[in-house]
């Protein structure tokens, strides 16, 4: 039986995921936070096929999440930068690579990152009403389309 459109979730997420939910996207922006600029060097540390990482680049400045200039040291070539929209999703790609280190690549973190007072960062989600640190099982869905009581899987061994 297939699903109708009528029962397709309208979800931000999936939006999300339609602009940058492709591997070499969200390369392209890791690679911009850690200070490449220049299509070269994004490419070489990516590793993605100049074709594809023309159209990613040209993709995420269509829809406002990077922006490029003229490279005052080459002027016929590009340098590229993140904006406002971009630097945003800085947590989600902090998020995204701590979930790696622990899931993908135990015990190898290639990339350690510090805060400016001094200890390694790992990000972490907070209420911004009261500043408590999110737990597992503390979200409960109060509006929208979403028919489920919560928003998380509940803990092993529960109901």
């Amino acid at each position: 039986m297939g699903t109708s459109e009528s029962d397709v979730r309208r979800c931000s997420i999936a939006g999300a995921l339609d602009l940058v939910g492709d591997r070499w996207s969200l390369l392209v922006l890791r690679e911009l936070a850690y200070g490449q600029h220049r299509f070269s060097d994004i490419q070489r540390r990516t590793g993605a096929p100049r074709d594809i990482l023309t159209a990613r680049l040209r993709k995420l400045e269509s829809v406002g999440i990077l922006h490029r200039a003229p490279d005052p040291e080459r002027p016929t070539r590009q340098l590229y930068g993140v904006s406002t929209a971009g630097a945003e999703l800085t947590p989600v790609l902090l998020a995204l690579k701590e979930w790696g280190d622990r899931h993908v690549n135990p015990g190898d973190e290639p990339v350690v990152t510090e805060h400016v007072c001094g200890a390694i960062f790992h990000p972490r989600t907070h209420c911004a009403y009261c500043g408590s640190p999110l737990e597992r099982g503390e979200l409960r869905i109060v509006g929208g389309d979403a028919p489920l009581p919560s928003f998380e899987v509940p803990k092993q061994g529960s109901g």
